[in-house]
């Protein structure tokens, strides 16, 4: 899926029109991402994992790739990647941003990232906004053996995109997004002083960006030109419950001394379950679109308010009496009252 949609349907602001793999005509999804059984067009299966993209119609127009590098990895699932309903998100994204990072170092033709500004300081890929889709995490169990197929491009001069596809025993369970920005710091080495970095070396960004892909959507918040997202207003005042969170240094914070963008996942899910226990308690993700705006340092603190909920059925599911959970909440640094992400949430309550 290209990054987030910002279309609506009747079923579900989450529906969404997007090119088949194969032929490049567009189809439609279904309510909450769940891909349709095959094109409409050429027939092609996009969840059966056995299946490969057909070749493109001989009248079908060609269709530029601006993916610069393919990565597959197969990891077999215990203990560590587990939670307690299934795929454990706060460790699958640690290990995605790993493999983004890597994948960066690969363009740059390095061995292991090594990146550096003109003075020797280093230069990070502080993720900007990510993107989880059609998440079925609750599937997994332990000994299950869980394929990545990753694969990353340059969308501008400081901004990298990468798309995990998440495969287990043959079954799609999701698809992850992400999007970094090369930062260094400034030179009074806080976390709220950091700048973008052009990294030399790399390939030319590609020429093009939709508003429905993911950089598009975040550059068109950060704009002001985007309202609402998955039925909820942008720019509304948290009303809800107010979660304060003392970040742990060593438990929320990485080895560049920045508060790790997983933790962001992890004190949502916190104030979800002050907030919402009775559903939290069987909850796993089936969306969850972040758009980071800043960090703080260790010491500092911060609150996670609710900004919107909503409680719905899910339109069209197979399952009478399927529940969703889905939410708006907005961290904030304690400290100067500014906003360091918001953070939209789709739940599938079991």
């Amino acid at each position: 899926m290209n990054g987030v949609a910002l279309t609506a349907a009747k079923a579900h602001p989450d529906a969404l029109r997007e090119p088949c793999t194969a032929c490049g005509q567009k189809w439609l999804r279904s309510a909450f991402g769940r891909l349709q059984d095959r094109c409409e067009h050429c027939g092609y299966d996009p969840v059966s994992a056995s299946a490969e993209p057909l070749e493109p119609f001989a009248d079908a127009p060609p269709r530029p790739s601006f993916w610069l590098r393919n990565r597959s990895e197969t990891i077999l699932l215990g203990m560590p990647q587990l939670s307690l309903h299934g795929l454990s998100e706060t460790w699958l994204l640690k290990q995605l941003g790993h493999q983004h990072w890597m994948m960066l170092a690969s363009l740059a033709g390095q061995k292991v990232p090594s990146f550096i500004d003109e003075r020797g300081k280093p230069v990070y890929a502080a993720f900007s906004a990510i993107s989880i889709q059609d998440g079925d995490f609750g599937s997994v169990r332990e000994n299950d053996e869980l394929v990545v197929r990753s694969r990353v491009r340059r969308v501008t001069q400081t901004q990298m995109l990468s798309r995990h596809r998440l495969v287990v025993g043959g079954r799609y369970i999701g698809q992850v997004e992400m999007v970094s920005v090369f930062v260094r710091r400034g030179q009074d080495g806080g976390n709220r002083s950091v700048s973008r970095f052009v990294v030399p070396g790399l390939p030319k960004p590609e020429p093009f960006r939709s508003r429905e892909d993911l950089p598009g959507w975040a550059a068109a918040v950060r704009a002001g030109r985007v309202s609402e997202h998955l039925g909820f207003a942008l720019h509304q005042a948290a009303v809800g419950p107010v979660v304060a969170i003392d970040p742990c240094p060593a438990q929320d914070f990485n080895g560049a001394g920045f508060l790790y963008f997983s933790s962001f996942v992890s004190f949502v899910d916190r104030a979800e379950w002050q907030f919402a226990r009775d559903f939290a308690r069987t909850a796993t993700t089936l969306r969850r679109d972040i758009l980071f705006a800043g960090n703080l340092d260790p010491g500092e603190t911060l609150l996670v308010g609710l900004v919107d909920r909503k409680d719905w059925h899910v339109p069209g599911d197979p399952t009478p009496g399927t529940r969703t959970l889905s939410h708006h909440c907005r961290l904030v640094r304690t400290g100067d009252n500014e906003p360091i992400a918001e953070v939209f949430t789709i739940r599938h309550i079991h």
